[in-house]
C-alpha cells in the first residue's frame, strides 16, 4: 500500500475523534487566553492517542505541548482554538441567527484548524507506531492567535527550537499554499494623563488627555505619507476620558496596531509613532506612557516544505464535496455581496496565481494550485505563525472549508466551521498535513534543504518582538 493510501486509511479510522474535537471547541467558542475547555479537550484527545502532554506550556495556562516517539526527525504541527467576540452563529445555518446575544464564535475557523492539526498528529503517530515512518511528532496547542500572539510567547521560551519541520494550515474559502510573507504587527497602548477642570468655568485650568489622543491620531495620519507603502497603522480608543462634555478629561488611551513587512521595519516605525505621541503630549501639556500589548513577527515561507505541501495537496486532491455541500455553499454565497467575495479572494489569488475569474461560477473550490515562492510579497494580514517560522523551517497552506468568497471573522465562517463543508475540508487538511509530515521525515535530503534555506533566511536567529518579561 502506498503512503497516501495508508494516510487515508488511518484518517478514516480517526475521523470521529477528529471531528468530535472540532465540535467541542466550536461549542466552547472561548476567547483568547480563556481557552481552558478547548485546551483541556485537545489535551485529553492527545493523551487518549498515546501522546505525552505538557500542560501550561511556556507558562501559558491554555498552551499545551504534546510529544510521541523517541527517535528520528522531529515533525511538528501547530493547532489553535481561540474564538472571536460577537460572532456566534447557528451551525450550518445560512441565515444570521446567533446562538446567544453578543456571544463569541469561531469566525476564523480555529476549531477546524486545531482539530485538523490534531488529526495530522495522530495520523503520523499511527504511521510511526506501525513502523512505517521513523520520526518524532509534536503537537502544539497555541492560544490567543487572534489577539495576544500566543506563539510569540511560546517561541520566546524556546518551544519551537530543535524542530526539523513545522506544518500548519488555515481554513479558507480557497485552496492555496502560503508562499508569501505576512506583516509583522505590534500592539501598543498609549495612555495620556492630563488635568481635569470645569470645561466652561475654568477650561484654562485643565489639560485635556483626550485632546492629546486626538492630536496623536492626526499626527499619525500625516505620518502615513512618509512610511514605506506596505506599512500600516490602525487604532481604536480604549478610553475617551468619560462621557461628560463639561469636564476636561484627565485620562485617555489609544490602542495602536503598527504593521510592516519585517520586524525590523515595524520596530523602526514604532519609534516614530512614539515621537508623535510625545509631540501630542507636549502640545497639550499632558503626559504619555505606552506599553506593548502583543506582537508577532512576519512569516517566512520555507520553499522546500511549501513545495512538499503543494505536492501532497495534488496527490490527495481538494476536499471531495458533494452536491449537498454545493447547495449549502450557494446559500452562504447569496449572503455575501459579490464585491466582498472578490476582496476575500485577494490572498488566495496572490498565493495561487489564479485570477478571480477562475473562481467565477463556483460555489466550492476544487483547485490544487502550484506553490509560488514569493517571500518579498506580504499578505495584508498578520499571524504569530511568523514567530514559529523564525525558530524552525515552517510551511502552511489554506484549504476550502467554506463557500468561495467567504471572509474570515464573519458569522458565515462560524456557521460553516461546524458543517459538512467544514468537516470535509478539515479531514482533507489533516491528511495533507500528515502526508507532508511523513514524507519529510522519510527524506533527509529534503529536511537538509529546508534547514539550509531557513538558516539563510534567518541569519541572526529569532529576536522576539515582545519585551523580555512581557506576560500574556
Amino acid at each position: 500500500m502506498i503512503l497516501s493510501q495508508q494516510v487515508c486509511t488511518i484518517a478514516e479510522q480517526k475521523e470521529s475523534a477528529i471531528w468530535e474535537l472540532n465540535q467541542k471547541i466550536w461549542e466552547y467558542a472561548e476567547l483568547n487566553w480563556q481557552e481552558f475547555k478547548s485546551a483541556q479537550a485537545t489535551a485529553q484527545a492527545l493523551e487518549q492517542e498515546g501522546f505525552s502532554v505538557t500542560h501550561n506550556a511556556a507558562n501559558l495556562p491554555t498552551a499545551i505541548s504534546a510529544h510521541y516517539g523517541t527517535e528520528g526527525p522531529v515533525i511538528a504541527f501547530l493547532g489553535e482554538y481561540d474564538a472571536l467576540p460577537a460572532l456566534s452563529q447557528q451551525a450550518a445555518c445560512a441565515v444570521q441567527q446567533p446562538v446567544g446575544q453578543n456571544t463569541s464564535g469561531h469566525g476564523c475557523g480555529h476549531s477546524m484548524l486545531g482539530s485538523g492539526a490534531f488529526g495530522a498528529a495522530i495520523i503520523l503517530k499511527e504511521l510511526i507506531a506501525q513502523g512505517i515512518v521513523k520520526a518524532q511528532v509534536k503537537f502544539f496547542g497555541c492560544p490567543a492567535e487572534e489577539d495576544g500572539a500566543g506563539k510569540a510567547h511560546m517561541a520566546r521560551e524556546g518551544l519551537f527550537d530543535n524542530l526539523d519541520a513545522v506544518f500548519t494550515w488555515h481554513p479558507d474559502s480557497a485552496n492555496h499554499i502560503a508562499g508569501s510573507s505576512t506583516l509583522a504587527v505590534l500592539g501598543v497602548e498609549y495612555r495620556f494623563k492630563g488635568i481635569t477642570a470645569h470645561a466652561a468655568a475654568a477650561p484654562y485650568a485643565g489639560r485635556s488627555a483626550l485632546d492629546a489622543a486626538e492630536l496623536m491620531n492626526v499626527g499619525c495620519n500625516y505620518l502615513r505619507e512618509h512610511m514605506i507603502p506596505d506599512a500600516k497603522l490602525h487604532y481604536s480608543y480604549k478610553d475617551t476620558g468619560g462621557t461628560a462634555p463639561n469636564v476636561v478629561p484627565d485620562h485617555a488611551a489609544l490602542h495602536y496596531f503598527i504593521r510592516a513587512p519585517k520586524v525590523e521595519q515595524m520596530m523602526e516605525l514604532f519609534e516614530r509613532v512614539n515621537k508623535v505621541a510625545q509631540g501630542a503630549a507636549l502640545m497639550t501639556e499632558t503626559q504619555v506612557e505606552w506599553s506593548i500589548v502583543d506582537a508577532c513577527s512576519d512569516y517566512i515561507p520555507n520553499r522546500p516544505l511549501g513545495m512538499l505541501l503543494a505536492d501532497c495537496m495534488k496527490e490527495l486532491g481538494a476536499p471531495a464535496f458533494e452536491q449537498t455541500d454545493i447547495d449549502l455553499a450557494q446559500q452562504f454565497q447569496a449572503t455575501i455581496p459579490t464585491v466582498q467575495q472578490k476582496e476575500n479572494l485577494a490572498n488566495a489569488c496572490l498565493s495561487s496565481g489564479l485570477r478571480y475569474s477562475d473562481y467565477a461560477g463556483l460555489a466550492l473550490d476544487t483547485h490544487t494550485p502550484n506553490y509560488i515562492h514569493q517571500p518579498h510579497h506580504a499578505e495584508m494580514g498578520s499571524t504569530d505563525v511568523g514567530d514559529t517560522s523564525y525558530c524552525a523551517p515552517t510551511a502552511q497552506f489554506y484549504l476550502a472549508c467554506a463557500a468561495i468568497g467567504t471572509g474570515g471573522h464573519t458569522w458565515q465562517l462560524t456557521a460553516q466551521s461546524n458543517s459538512s463543508i467544514g468537516k470535509k475540508g478539515t479531514m482533507q487538511a489533516a491528511k495533507i498535513l500528515a502526508l507532508a509530515g511523513a514524507k519529510a521525515a522519510m527524506d533527509s535530503d529534503l529536511l537538509a534543504l529546508a534547514k539550509k534555506e531557513f538558516l539563510e533566511d534567518v541569519p541572526n536567529g529569532y529576536i522576539c518582538p515582545l519585551p523580555p518579561k512581557q506576560e500574556y
